[in-house]
C-alpha cells in the first residue's frame, strides 16, 4: 500500500463527497486506501459514504472525539508506506501524491511534508507553513505586528510571510489540513496528542517529528484547496477560545510553562473576544458617543446663546466637569433603556422620545440638587436644540450609509426563518413578496444538520439551530422568525436565551399567539402575524429595579433580621422555611439568588427566566407545573408582582409553622 489517507469528518457531507472524487483521480497510478473516521455527524454523512463510496474504510463514532483522537483511530488502521492526514473540506490535484512521494524519495531526512494550500479565492492559506509559537512570535501574532509588517523576518515569523510561497523550504510546522508523513516517522513518534481536542495537535506532532530527528518541509510543487473552517461553522464550539487554549497547552508542554507566553495567549483570548464584541456593537457605540458629544456641544451653544440674549455669565468653572458629564449621561442612559442604540439601526423616533424623557428627568433632579440648578432657561434651550441636532446627525448618517429613503436595499431587514415545514416556507414567501419588500430572507434554519445545503421552494437551508449564533453573525441578520408549529415553546425560549447577546429581534409566527412571553407588538404580513418575543424579566430597566430591590432587602435582612434569628436558632428553635429564606440573604448579595424567581435555572433547557428564586409562583402553586409558572412569571414580572409573591409566601411559611 503506497498511501493511507486518513480523514476526520464532522457534518460536511457535501465537501467530503467532492474530496473523495478528487482522491479517486489522484490515486490512479498508486495503491491508495481511504479511511474516514466520522465524529458523530448528524447531517447524513455516514449514510452517504456507505451508499456512494463502499470502498472507503468507514469508522462511525458515536460521539465527537475531537480531531486528534479520531485521527489516531485511522492512523492505527493504516497500512500505507506514507500516511496522509487530510481535512474533509479540501480538494487535491491529480498529481499531488506522485509529486510529494517523489520529494520524499529524493529527500531522505524528510519525515513530514505539506504542499501549497490555497483558499477558495486562490490566495495562499498562511497556516500551511509556520513557526512554533515562542514568546516573541506569539506577541507579534497577537498584536498584529505580523500583519502590519508581512515581509519582515523579525515580525512575520509565525506565518513566514517573508518567504516566497513558491519555493520549497524547511519549516517548523504544517497545517493539520494536509500532513503527509512517513510510516516510519509515525511509528517512532506515535500519533496525535489527544489532550488537544482541536487546534494545536498539528503543531505538537510536527514538533515531535523534528525531535525524533526528521525534518518538516513545505513543498509547493503541487497544491490543494482548503475550504477552511467548514466543520467548525457547523459546531457550537468557541473557536477563538479553543485555538488559544490549544496554543497555551502547546507552550506548557514544550516550553516549560512559560509564564510570559501564557499571559500573552490568555490576553489574546480576552482581547479577541472583546474586539469581536465591539465589532457587533460598532453602530450602537458610534451612536452613543456621538450623542454624548452632540449633547455637550448643544449645551455649550445654549449657554452662549443665553449669555448673548440674557446677559448670563455661564456655568461656574468649578462645576464644568459635572455640568458637561451628568446631563449627557442621563440622556444617553435613558436612550439606552428606551432602545435607541441598536447594532444595525439608527433610530430617530426613539431618540426624540429619549430627549423628552431626559428633559423630565433632568428637570426633576434639579429640585434635589439645587447647587447645580444654574439656569432652567439653558436647559430648555438645550433640549429644544437637541430635538433638531440629534435628528439632523441621524438623517445625515442614514443617507451617508445608504440607510435613507434612497437606500432601501441597504436598509432591508435581513431575516432568518427557523423551520423547514410548510409554515416556514409560507412565511419566507410572504416576506419576499411585494407587500413586504423591506425584508431580505437570508435562508431557513433546520432543526438538524441533515438538511443543511438543501433547498425548499428556492429557499436555501443555511444552518441548524445549534449553529444559529454563527449564522446570525455571518449573514448579519437583524431578525429571526420562528415557525410556531414546528418548535415547542420551551425550545423557542431556549434559542432566544442562547442568542440574547446577538442583538437581533425574535418574532413568532403562527396561530398559538397566547404562548408569547412578554409584551408584544404585532406586525402583519398579509395573513401571517408576527409577534415580537420580549419578556419582562429580560428588560434592562426591570432587571435593574429587581436587582436594586433584592440587594436592598437582602442588606436589611443581613444586618437587622438575620442576627436575631441566629440567636433563636442557637436556643434550638427550628429554622423553618422562613428561617431558611432569611439565612440565604448573603447569597442574594453575592448575586446567586433572587428573593423571587424561577424554581430552577432554566429547568435544564438554557431558558433565561431570571435568577433562581427563594420563592416564587412555584412555591405558592405547588400542584401546578413549575415550568409553566416560571414562564408566566418571566412574562409578567414587575416590582409589585414580586412584592405580592413575597408577601403571600411569607404568610404561607408562617401558617405552616402553626
Amino acid at each position: 500500500m503506497d498511501v493511507s489517507v486518513i480523514i476526520v469528518n464532522y457534518n460536511v457531507k457535501e465537501f467530503v463527497q467532492n474530496l473523495l472524487h478528487s482522491l479517486e483521480k489522484a490515486s490512479k497510478n498508486l495503491a491508495v486506501e481511504v479511511i474516514i473516521v466520522d465524529n458523530a455527524s448528524d447531517d447524513g454523512s455516514v449514510e452517504l459514504i456507505r451508499e456512494k463510496f463502499p470502498n472507503v474504510i468507514l469508522v462511525a463514532n458515536k460521539t465527537n472525539l475531537g480531531f486528534g483522537k479520531a485521527n489516531n483511530i485511522g492512523l492505527q488502521m493504516a497500512k500505507g508506506k506514507y500516511l496522509l492526514i487530510l481535512n474533509p473540506d479540501t480538494l487535491v490535484q491529480e498529481d499531488t501524491f506522485e509529486k510529494l512521494i517523489s520529494f520524499f524519495e529524493r529527500t531522505p531526512d524528510a519525515g513530514m511534508i505539506g504542499c501549497k494550500t490555497l483558499n477558495p479565492d486562490g490566495t495562499l492559506q498562511l497556516s500551511c507553513r509556520r513557526s512554533f509559537p515562542g514568546p516573541w512570535t506569539s506577541f507579534c501574532k497577537v498584536t498584529g505586528l505580523s500583519s502590519i509588517f508581512p515581509k519582515s523576518r523579525l515580525f512575520a515569523k509565525y506565518n513566514l510571510t517573508y518567504l516566497d510561497e513558491n519555493k520549497t523550504c524547511e519549516v517548523d510546522a504544517l497545517s493539520g489540513s494536509f500532513m503527509l508523513m512517513k510510516k516510519e516517522a509515525y511509528e517512532k513518534v506515535g500519533g496525535f496528542d489527544e489532550q488537544f481536542f482541536m487546534y494545536g495537535e498539528d503543531l505538537d506532532l510536527c514538533y515531535r517529528v523534528q525531535k525524533a530527528g526528521y525534518k518538516v518541509y513545505y513543498v509547493p510543487e503541487t497544491q490543494i484547496i482548503h475550504y477552511k473552517g467548514e466543520s467548525t461553522k457547523r459546531s457550537s464550539l468557541d473557536e477563538t477560545k479553543v485555538f488559544y487554549g490549544a496554543m497555551n497547552l502547546f507552550v506548557k508542554k514544550h516550553f516549560s510553562g512559560s509564564l510570559l507566553l501564557e499571559i500573552i495567549l490568555q490576553s489574546a483570548i480576552s482581547f479577541t473576544k472583546f474586539v469581536a464584541f465591539l465589532a457587533t456593537l460598532k453602530m450602537a457605540l458610534f451612536s452613543f458617543f456621538l450623542d454624548f458629544i452632540v449633547f455637550d456641544v448643544t449645551l455649550y451653544l445654549a449657554q452662549k446663546l443665553h449669555y448673548v440674549l440674557g446677559n448670563w455669565y455661564g456655568f461656574p468653572r468649578k462645576s464644568l466637569l459635572i455640568v458637561y458629564t451628568v446631563p449627557a449621561l442621563i440622556y444617553t442612559l435613558t436612550a439606552s433603556i428606551i432602545g435607541v442604540y441598536k447594532k444595525d439601526r439608527i433610530s430617530i423616533l426613539k431618540s426624540l422620545i429619549s430627549v423628552v424623557t431626559g428633559f423630565l428627568l433632568l428637570s426633576t433632579l434639579t429640585f434635589f440638587f439645587k447647587q447645580y440648578a444654574y439656569s432652567r432657561a439653558v436647559i430648555i434651550l438645550a433640549y429644544v436644540f437637541l430635538l433638531f441636532t440629534l435628528t439632523i446627525w441621524r438623517i445625515i448618517v442614514k443617507y451617508a450609509l445608504g440607510l435613507g429613503i434612497r437606500g432601501r436595499e441597504a436598509a432591508k431587514t435581513v431575516v432568518l426563518i427557523i423551520g423547514t415545514n410548510d409554515s416556514a416556507v409560507k412565511i419566507a414567501q410572504k416576506l419576499k413578496s411585494k407587500s413586504t419588500s423591506f425584508y431580505s430572507v437570508a435562508g431557513l434554519i433546520s432543526l438538524t444538520r441533515k438538511e443543511i445545503g438543501d433547498k425548499i421552494e428556492n429557499f436555501k437551508i443555511i444552518g441548524s439551530v445549534e449553529t444559529l449564533k454563527k449564522t446570525i453573525t455571518e449573514k448579519k441578520v437583524n431578525e429571526v422568525i420562528f415557525s410556531s408549529d414546528e418548535l415547542s415553546y420551551s425550545e423557542i425560549m431556549s434559542i432566544v436565551s442562547t442568542c440574547q447577546s446577538e442583538n437581533v429581534e425574535f418574532k413568532l409566527a403562527g396561530s398559538n399567539l397566547d404562548f408569547i412571553v412578554g409584551k408584544t407588538s404585532v406586525s402583519l404580513l398579509d395573513d401571517v402575524p408576527l409577534i415580537e418575543i420580549n419578556y419582562n424579566i429580560s428588560k434592562p430597566l426591570k432587571r435593574f429595579i429587581k436587582a436594586a430591590f433584592d440587594y436592598s432587602l437582602a442588606s436589611l435582612v443581613l444586618f437587622f433580621i438575620l442576627p436575631f434569628f441566629k440567636l433563636f436558632w442557637l436556643f434550638g428553635v427550628n429554622k423553618g422555611e422562613l428561617g431558611k429564606m432569611i439565612s440565604m440573604a448573603p447569597k442574594i448579595l453575592l448575586g446567586q439568588y433572587s428573593f423571587v424567581g424561577p424554581k430552577e435555572l432554566g429547568n435544564g433547557k438554557n431558558l433565561y427566566l431570571g435568577k433562581q428564586g427563594l420563592t416564587g409562583l412555584w412555591f405558592l402553586e405547588e400542584e401546578n407545573d413549575s415550568e409553566n409558572l416560571d414562564i408566566f412569571y418571566a412574562k409578567n414580572q414587575n416590582f409589585w408582582l414580586d412584592i405580592e409573591i413575597l408577601g403571600r409566601s411569607i404568610n404561607l411559611m408562617l401558617s405552616k409553622r402553626k
